[in-house]
This record gives C-alpha cells, structure tokens and sequence, in this order.
C-alpha cells in the first residue's frame, strides 16, 4: 500500500521552506577548528532525551580528543526550520542533523544527504539489523539508510488503572475508539478537576494532525485518493473529524484547542485526565517520579481502532548528515555514538532505566534492568511500533508515505492549515463541516499539482 512520489516529478520547495531560507540566520561554519582540533556542529531538537545526550557528550570528547561538540538545541519548530533551510541549500552549517521520518527518504531522494551505509558497513558491532524493522525501513531510501535512530515511537492509550478499578470499568487490550468515547464520558468528573481523556487539540501538522490523522486513518478516511483526488469531505474523513472533535470538547481537557503534546503531559501527570492518547514516548515522563504524580498508577493498551486491526503512528528522531559535511568520518563517529547499544546502557546506568531513549533497538527490549523499570509500558511500544504500517493502519491505498503525517514537502504547509481549522472547531469557532470545506481547497490545490505531474 506505501508508495513514494515518482522520481521523475520536479521536487518543489514547500511555502515553510521557503519562509525559513528568507528568515535564516547565519551561524558558525561546521567544521571549524576549535581549540583542541575539530568542531562538530550539530543541530537538534530540544527535548529530555536529546538533553541528556548533550550531558553526556563530554564521554564522546574525552573518548575522541581531536573533537570538540558544538550543540544548537531549538524547539522542535525553529529546528524544523534551520535545519530544512541549510540542509536544502547545502549551506554547511551542520555536520550532523537531526531529523525525522518525515524527512529522511524525502531529502535522500533530493540528494541532500550521505548515504550512511559505507559507513554503517564498516563499523565493527554497531549492528544495523539490531534496529526494529519499521523504524529502519522508515530511513532507507532504495535499500540504504540514510539516517539512523536515537528513538523511536507509535502511539497508545494511557489510562488510570485506580480511576478504572473505582467506577469498575475494565479496559479491553485492543479498545475500539467507541469504547473510549463510553469511558471518558463514565470517567470525566469536574468536581475532581479530571477530564475524561486528553487529546491534542494544538495547531501545527506535528501537534493535533498526528493524533487526529490516526483516527481519519482507522475511520476509513485518506488525505488523497490514489489519483491525487481531495477527499477531507468524503463521509469517513467528516465522520473522525466530528469524533475527535466532540471526543475532546465534550470530555477532553480545558483549553483543548491550544494543548499539545507536552500540554497533555503535564495534564496527565498532575492527575487531571484519566486517559491519553499519544506518543508511546510519554510513558518515560508518566513513570518517572520527577515529573509525575502518577508513577504506577497507569495501564498501556494499543492505540484505539474502528475499522483497521491497528492505528498507531509510526515515528522516529534520527541523526543524518548534510552531504556537503566537509568532517564525514568524525560526524559518523557521532552519529554513531549517539545511536550504539552503549549509549542506552550508559544513559540507564547514569539517569535512570525510565530515561532510555526507547523504540529503536530490539536488544533495549532485552535489557533486564529496563524491562524492570518499563514493564508497564514496554511491550505495547514494541508492538505498536512493530504493527505500524500503511498495510494495518488504513482501508484504501493512497499515493504517499507515512501514517500520521503525508510524506511529501508540501504537508508542512497543508498540515498546518488543516490543524488551524480543526483548532478552530475545537475551540468552538466554526463547525466540522466548515473547517473540513476550508480544508478540502487546501488540499485540492496540493493534489492538483501532483495529478499535473503524473
């Protein structure tokens, strides 16, 4: 059922990219030599994982003297940003880059990045074939990797087993999304200050639209048919948009339309929902006692379903390297680092088993020490990453890649109007039926380009 744009269609830049490469700033050249030798500049997403990574990064150093790290950590949007505008114009500002499934086999298409088999291959015991097979297969580009994994994700169902076993409610393995719609309604308590389930309602293509794009998929809904037609008016895209809307304005959490991931999280963890649906990657923060309230307290189930036998999404931050990178050998030797089985081992040992960036090697599902701190958690991420693909996900074949998210350039845009609009509903702005009409021009316009291709 996956399928990639054709190789002969001339690639255009999305409006995003374009946006950025007027409003990028310069920054220090990679490759400069630094006091000690050589300087790695290496720009990523800021979150706890990559955090801790940077804590460690002193271990790379000492262990590789020639090279001093240069970090540029931003939010997951102004990194998106940076790094499409110097990667797409080959302005060298990176030696290494971290980037998503999204963009992997797009940008290796294009040429912008190195293939890292020659490499991989000659790296005694990093063990490619250790990486789950959807997380590596979601980074090759015609039988290669061109970036490797620091973690990976689908998404499940978090739910408070204390709330379930108080109203006597029993949570099935493999919940279908009427049966969550029956529990947040049983669950959901004002007085309490407990919404019945949390659910992204943010604006941006990498907030709500990959919750919600997952229940369009498992409805019987597609973004485009395999002729490139429209289809967010088709009755099963407007039946999951009016789901997840009324889900999470009738039961969701309070100001539902501006909360995303990390506004679920904190919800969540201060007790004030009884379920989440999202990112399996959430598990780490619900069980860790620094950040939460609820450590122990919380079954894990499959992402809920309606017409597929799975819905999760399939997603994973990863490590490229820009092909103009002057210092190959040394950014491989990072990358590397950064993606090995010693860097899990040394992040358990140093911060905790719960801290492991998970989702990418199937040896981490061996590690006694983290099945120990995991075991509520670990095995429905496993699984719902092993199960994350087109074929489990959807009913009808479409014409790109991807679960949550479209894979081609221009859903960076697309996306982003399509969440303002569902925002809009949430929020109560609009109906469904008047932000599904904005959307379809939206999206007629994107196919149009692509049915004047083929």
């Amino acid at each position: 059922m996956r399928s990639t744009i054709g190789s002969g269609r001339r690639r255009r830049l999305p409006l995003i990219l374009l946006a950025a490469l007027l409003t990028l700033s310069g920054c220090a050249g990679a490759g400069a030599l630094g006091a000690g030798g050589q300087t790695l500049v290496i720009a990523i997403v800021a979150n706890p994982q990559m955090n801790d990574a940077m804590a460690l990064s002193d271990r790379f150093e000492r262990d590789h003297p020639g090279v001093r790290l240069k970090f540029v950590s931003l939010p997951e949007n102004q990194a998106r940003a940076k790094i499409t505008a110097s990667t797409a114009t080959q302005g060298g500002e990176f030696d290494v880059v971290m980037i998503s499934n999204y963009e992997t086999q797009q940008w290796a298409a294009n040429g912008w990045l190195e293939n890292l088999e020659p490499y991989i291959d000659a790296s005694r015991g990093y063990d490619q074939d250790d990486f789950i097979p959807s997380i590596r297969e979601s980074l090759s580009h015609q039988g290669s990797m061109y970036a490797v994994p620091f973690y990976g994700e689908s998404s499940f169902l978090a739910y408070r087993k204390d709330l379930f076993a108080k109203a006597g409610l029993t949570m099935p393995k493999n919940p279908t999304w009427r049966q969550i719609a029956d529990f947040a309604a049983k669950l959901d308590d004002d007085q309490a200050g407990i919404a019945g389930i949390c659910l992204r309602g943010k604006p941006g293509w990498g907030e709500s639209l990959a919750p919600f794009t997952t229940v369009v998929n498992t409805f019987g809904g597609r973004w485009f048919d395999r002729n490139w037609n429209a289809q967010l008016t088709s009755p099963e895209f407007r039946r999951a948009a009016e789901f997840y809307v009324d889900l999470v304005r009738e039961h969701g959490e309070t100001g539902a339309s501006s909360a995303g991931f990390s506004e679920c999280g904190t919800r969540y963890a201060q007790g004030q929902a009884a379920m989440w649906y999202d990112a399996t990657v959430m598990a780490g923060t619900n069980e860790d006692p620094a950040s939460s309230t609820v450590v122990g307290k919380s079954g894990y189930v499959a992402a809920p379903v309606d017409k597929t036998p799975a819905s999760g999404w399939l997603y994973t931050w990863s490590l490229a390297m820009p092909k103009v990178t002057e210092n190959k050998q040394a950014a491989w030797e990072f990358m590397r680092w950064m993606t090995d089985k010693n860097f899990v081992r040394m992040v358990g040992e140093e911060f905790g088993w719960n801290r492991v960036p998970p989702g990418c090697r199937q040896s981490t599902y061996a590690i006694p020490e983290y099945l120990d701190a995991a075991k509520a958690y670990a095995q429905p991420t496993l699984e719902g990453i092993r199960h994350a693909s087109q074929e489990n996900t959807m009913t009808e074949p479409v014409p790109y890649p991807g679960i949550q998210f479209v894979g081609i350039p221009e859903f960076q845009d697309l996306g982003t109007r399509v969440s303002q609009q569902l925002s809009a509903a949430i929020a109560g702005q609009k109906t469904v039926d008047e932000a599904l009409r904005q959307s379809q021009e939206y999206a007629e316009t994107v196919g149009q380009a692509y049915r004047e291709t083929r």
